[in-house]
């Protein structure tokens, strides 16, 4: 069993990895440089977790346990929920423009979460059906990521950078604005396209 100083200087490691790859990407980071913030030492580091790619893989883990324990939040939580995620979409931004395999596989498990999330909201009534479930997942999910991956044209127009809990949560809103209430007011758009999809099928 490890002590409760072992695990505390694990999670302040991971956190200050969080943190570090974030800001300068997977190759730019290296095990002194996470020592150095997480106030310990390389063989701490490497005591801990074997590597600088170990290091990276349990940074992977704990984005997934919290998008695994995902779910209803109170309104009381959502702004300390959405502050604590900061270090964490500044991370999922670069490891996604970084293009690694192991970005892909995070993209991956992160599209067959929320298209489990998705089809539960249909069961219980908060989610509309759709013609192709897993485009649509595939889709929000891009729609999600897409200000971090931009985030310096978002920030420039909105003032902000998109990783921060104030910019986060106006595009968020706006976003979740046209998804709930909708943004066109008839459907020529949907027609349009469902007549394309419908010839490129029939070739």
């Amino acid at each position: 069993m490890r002590s409760i100083e072992d695990l505390t200087a694990r999670a302040r490691i991971r956190d200050a990895a969080l943190a570090r790859f974030g800001a300068d990407g997977l190759a730019g980071t290296s095990v002194r440089a996470v020592a150095a913030d997480a106030g310990v030492s390389p063989g701490l580091v490497l005591h801990h977790f074997g590597s600088k790619d170990g290091l990276r893989q349990a940074c992977d883990e704990h984005v997934l346990e919290g998008i695994r324990a995902g779910g209803a939040v109170g309104s009381e939580a959502l702004a300390e929920v959405l502050q604590a995620a900061t270090p964490v979409r500044r991370y999922l931004a670069r490891a996604f423009l970084d293009g690694t395999s192991e970005a892909s596989a995070l993209f991956t498990e992160i599209v067959e979460h929320t298209e489990a999330w998705l089809a539960d909201g249909e069961q219980e009534g908060w989610v509309c059906p759709s013609d192709d479930s897993f485009a649509r997942t595939v889709v929000y999910v891009s729609w999600l990521l897409a200000p971090l991956v931009l985030g310096d044209h978002v920030g420039r127009l909105l003032g902000g950078d998109p990783a921060e809990t104030a910019t986060a949560v106006r595009g968020g809103r706006a976003g979740l604005e046209m998804l709930t209430n909708g943004l066109f007011a008839d459907d020529r758009w949907l027609t349009a396209f469902t007549a394309v999809e419908d010839q490129e099928r029939s070739k």
